[in-house]
């Protein structure tokens, strides 16, 4: 089997996956065999990677959608369902980030934020578990994979109250469900990216410039390969007996 045929026959949903470590992603799971639908709320952009990752020859569609709302999130479950009998990657990557004083860290974005970073993922779960059930065989489960953030696991050096919230929020559904799914033949694990030079980035980046990764041990941004390399991994039968795992993706800024 060769790297290029590691995913063959899989179908997997990326949200977020127009843009961003979400696009990285998509793009890896393509390269990788799998059939890729992207979820993002720009039709525009959704199409634009949808076209590259089809130039490039991967399978891709997408399916433009607000999954800050409880409409997106069902219009998303019920486009999958429409088109496939089983889903066998589920990545919730889609996300919003927030830098704000304290002072000013109120008002309805928490409730946006927590809609999209939070909600949305258990509801795709939810909504889509015949479907991921039904992608399970023994020895090679269905996976959701989360992508949480490095934020979610220590305390933010910015003021990111909701958003570092939120990714801590997600952390923690992560192993809940692993451990709720996996007698439904489903692992649960998250990716907790540190810096990658992003559109979501964009405002820590513009608040701190190179500081960003001078806490960084490896002294780099994260890459695309670091992005498809490691929902690779966990997209395929390598990470079979791996779930509830929270996996670092920060060049050291954990330690």
């Amino acid at each position: 089997m060769t790297a290029e045929s590691v995913l063959e026959g899989k179908v997997a949903l990326v949200t977020g996956g127009a843009r961003g470590i979400g696009a990285m992603i998509a793009r890896g799971l393509a390269t990788a065999g799998a059939r890729v639908y992207l979820v993002g709320r720009d039709p525009a952009i959704c199409a634009r990677t949808q076209g590259e990752i089809r130039k490039a020859g991967g399978a891709c569609d997408s399916i433009p959608a607000d999954l800050g709302t409880n409409e997106g999130v069902a219009q998303v479950c019920a486009a999958l369902r429409s088109r496939e009998p089983a889903l066998h990657v589920l990545v919730n990557n889609a996300a919003m980030h927030w830098v704000e004083p304290l002072e000013r860290h109120t008002g309805s974005r928490w409730d946006a934020m927590w809609a999209l970073n939070v909600r949305a993922p258990f509801h795709l779960v939810v909504g889509l578990l015949d479907r991921l059930e039904a992608a399970a065989v023994p020895g090679d489960p269905a996976r959701v994979i989360n992508v949480g953030s490095a934020d979610g696991s220590r305390v933010p050096a910015l003021e990111v109250y909701a958003y570092g919230a939120s990714k801590a929020a997600l952390h923690h559904l992560t192993r809940h469900l692993a451990r709720r799914l996996a007698r439904r033949g489903i692992t649960v694990n998250c990716i907790a990216p540190g810096p990658f030079d992003t559109e979501l980035f964009a405002p820590v980046k513009a608040a701190v410039g190179d500081k960003a990764i001078e806490a960084v041990p490896l002294k780099r941004y994260g890459t695309p390969e670091d992005a498809a390399g490691t929902a690779v991994y966990l997209a395929s039968r390598a990470s079979a007996y791996v779930t509830g795992m929270i996996l670092p993706l920060d060049g050291g800024l954990a330690l």
